[in-house]
């Protein structure tokens, strides 16, 4: 392979990521639209003292200050970077994380929380979006951040030195839907990406 091959090889892969990157976080924006959507309908719900409610929202409105700048810039055409979008994405879970931990008014923490189920649409625009490489890491900090914080919170799952295996056993299972989703996230974007290189011969 020559050298003008191997530079015409090297800047359509960086044109390839860049375009990724693009059109990719439009999707991340819009997933976590979705995860504010449910956490102010889920402390609009469950808080009714005032104090408590502020509290709740403080949160929700940090992420929606971070999607507003993030759609400023893209609408300015000067779109987040790749490092940019791993830190955000990363924000995203440790939001998620910090409300399952708390729990707002009667919703529970850790594994009675349910809550957890924001983390799928994250992971999974997470997943359209970067390499596999990175979404592999990014669903191994999902997994520990909300195993940790399950375990931490209802010792009742491993207490005294003995299983409470229905709750571990729940606990197995959501890890496993997180890693999921993420998985068939990240084989879709592979997907795409061989029928793109196939289009463009």
């Amino acid at each position: 392979m020559t050298t003008q091959a191997i530079d015409t090889n090297a800047d359509f892969l960086r044109r390839e990521q860049a375009e990724d990157i693009f059109f990719g976080q439009l999707v991340i924006n819009w997933a976590r639209w979705f995860v504010i959507a449910a956490g102010v309908a889920l402390v609009m719900i469950l808080m009714t003292d005032p104090d408590e409610l502020a509290v709740g929202l403080l949160p929700i409105v940090g992420l929606m200050v971070v999607n507003f700048y993030l759609h400023g810039r893209r609408l300015a055409q000067k779109p987040a970077n790749r490092g940019l979008v791993a830190i955000s994405s990363v924000l995203d879970l440790a939001v998620i994380t910090a409300v399952i931990a708390i729990g707002p008014g009667d919703a529970g923490t850790g594994l009675g929380n349910q809550f957890y189920v924001a983390y799928f649409p994250v992971i999974a625009a997470f997943g359209f979006v970067m390499p596999r490489r990175f979404t592999v890491v990014y669903i191994l900090i999902a997994m520990v951040a909300y195993a940790t914080t399950c375990l931490l919170i209802n010792a009742q799952i491993v207490g005294g030195g003995e299983v409470n295996w229905n709750t571990f056993e729940a606990l197995v299972t959501r890890l496993i839907v997180i890693g999921a989703v993420g998985g068939l996230a990240s084989f879709f974007w592979r997907v795409q990406r061989s029928r793109r290189r196939d289009f463009n011969g």
